[in-house]
């Protein structure tokens, strides 16, 4: 069963109004980046070269502005492994899963209806 957005509203008062921090956490995870991000990150733990290589077209400086991002909200866990040369790597905490096994399907909807949408341009 859907609920609706007016529901979501009623259950808590002032939710997705200006200044709320459900703002903020919509603006972390459904940015460009912050999306693709997560998307790779949904497959598995991967290292930075990795998951640059994952979300095509993403800068290093943005990659790793995201990254943070994502792992002070609690999304994306980031583990330094002690050797040489140094190994990082990235995967979703709980939460972030939670997150993603919700997500996943909108972004399978994205997948179907882009070409459609984009071509009506």
């Amino acid at each position: 069963m859907s609920v609706s957005f007016a529901e979501i509203r009623g259950s808590a008062p002032r939710t997705f109004d200006e200044g709320c921090g459900t703002r903020v956490v919509l603006d972390h995870i459904m940015s460009k980046w912050g999306v693709l991000v997560l998307a790779a990150l949904s497959d598995g733990t991967l290292r930075w070269s990795e998951l640059r290589r994952e979300v095509g077209g993403i800068s290093e400086k943005m990659l790793a502005s995201t990254l943070r991002t994502l792992a002070a909200d609690g999304l994306v866990h980031r583990e330094s492994l002690p050797q040489v040369p140094p190994h990082v790597e990235y995967r979703l905490t709980p939460l972030g899963r939670d997150l993603m096994d919700r997500m996943l399907p909108l972004l399978g909807w994205v997948a179907d209806h882009a070409e459609t949408m984009v071509a009506r341009r």
